[in-house]
């Protein structure tokens, strides 16, 4: 339950993170919307220099806090976090670096030293937190598997989207094609590799357009494969700042989530599906237990993972069926209403700070 005293609760947040990042701006912003006061200790510095700034920093508002919110990402933050205070410290790890960097985008070789480094580095911030947070019940199942850490640590909050922004368009899309639109990171998880080939298989479907905007570690890889298939129905965009982005979601008839292989792929809701949903978008993404912890079949178009025929299918049925689009749409929009929004994220982390009367 919230907290409804007269003192009203003060959080420290705390790191190296970026306050623009999706999953830092919408629960900070989430906090205040729900009466807390937010102190942000933040650096921008590099090096070692980084963590001189946050002491000082910190210091200067040692006093002037209930609890510290250690911000993603911000895994070594947590090492000084505990140094410098003996109040509660929340964790947002929200993903493992370990897992990220070593099994998923296999940036670092398994059993490599740099490896270790990583897994010990996940391991000592997990454990030297008093509450840790992830995004998805199978995040929170791998994490505590990995590195040992008991389960009752953990905390679960959604991703969510931020509602200043993506929201939706009262403006009726009256274009010519439909468009079939992805963004994000070129990255493992996201599979885009199974939706150039699925435009592929679409396109002489004349009236269809496929639009992807972003770029990652992965974008020769997904570039050469491009080349290789030349679907003349797909074209790319690079990065957009979110004002962009919302625009190209509200023309967009319908938009991609994930669809990857990857064991991340299976344990993440990501960003941009809440990005769609938000904007009351039909999303079709891979059928994952993650995405199954919130979403049900009439508010996603769930369809198998790493399949490129399946999601091609997928996309048809959807073009076909304007009125089941527009129910998916709906119900998905609802779904994101009751429970990830700023909000309702910001009053689920002051329950959890509150459960045990940490301050």
């Amino acid at each position: 339950m919230v907290n409804n005293s007269k003192k009203r609760l003060t959080v420290c947040y705390f790191g190296t993170y970026t306050p623009e990042y999706s999953r830092n701006n919408i629960l900070i912003s989430g906090l205040k919307k729900n009466g807390a006061d937010v102190k942000e200790c933040r650096t921008v510095t590099k090096g070692f220099l980084k963590y001189i700034d946050l002491i000082i920093k910190h210091w200067r508002i040692r006093n002037k806090y209930d609890i510290m919110v250690v911000g993603f990402q911000g895994i070594q933050a947590v090492i000084l976090a505990k140094a410098l205070t003996r109040k509660t410290i929340i964790f947002d790890a929200f993903a493992s670096i370990y897992d990220s960097m070593v099994m998923d985008r296999k940036n670092v070789k398994a059993g490599s030293l740099f490896a270790r480094y990583y897994w010990w580095l996940d391991k000592i911030s997990m454990t030297l937190a008093d509450i840790v947070l992830f995004d998805t019940n199978e995040h929170i199942d791998y994490a505590s598997k990995e590195f040992g850490v008991k389960k009752e640590k953990f905390r679960r909050i959604f991703v969510g989207s931020d509602t200043d922004i993506f929201y939706p368009d009262k403006k009726e899309n009256n274009a010519k094609n439909f468009t079939v639109l992805f963004y994000g990171s070129f990255l493992p998880l996201h599979g885009i590799d199974h939706i150039i080939r699925a435009a592929k298989l679409l396109e002489k479907e004349r009236d269809i357009v496929f639009e992807i905007i972003g770029w990652g570690p992965e974008k020769g890889g997904i570039m050469r494969l491009f080349n290789d298939l030349k679907p003349d129905n797909l074209f790319f965009t690079g990065g957009l700042n979110k004002e962009l982005l919302r625009e190209k979601i509200a023309k967009a008839n319908l938009c991609l989530g994930i669809f990857g292989s990857t064991n991340k792929t299976k344990r993440v809701i990501p960003n941009k599906v809440y990005d769609y949903v938000s904007m009351r978008k039909p999303v079709i993404t891979a059928d994952t237990l993650a995405i199954r912890e919130l979403f049900e079949d009439d508010e996603l178009m769930l369809v198998k993972v790493a399949d490129h025929l399946s999601l091609a299918n997928a996309i048809m049925t959807l073009k076909d069926n304007r009125k089941l689009a527009n129910d998916i749409a709906q119900k998905g929009y609802k779904k994101f209403l009751k429970f990830a929004t700023p909000n309702v994220l910001g009053r689920q982390l002051l329950e959890i700070i509150n459960e045990n009367e940490y301050f």
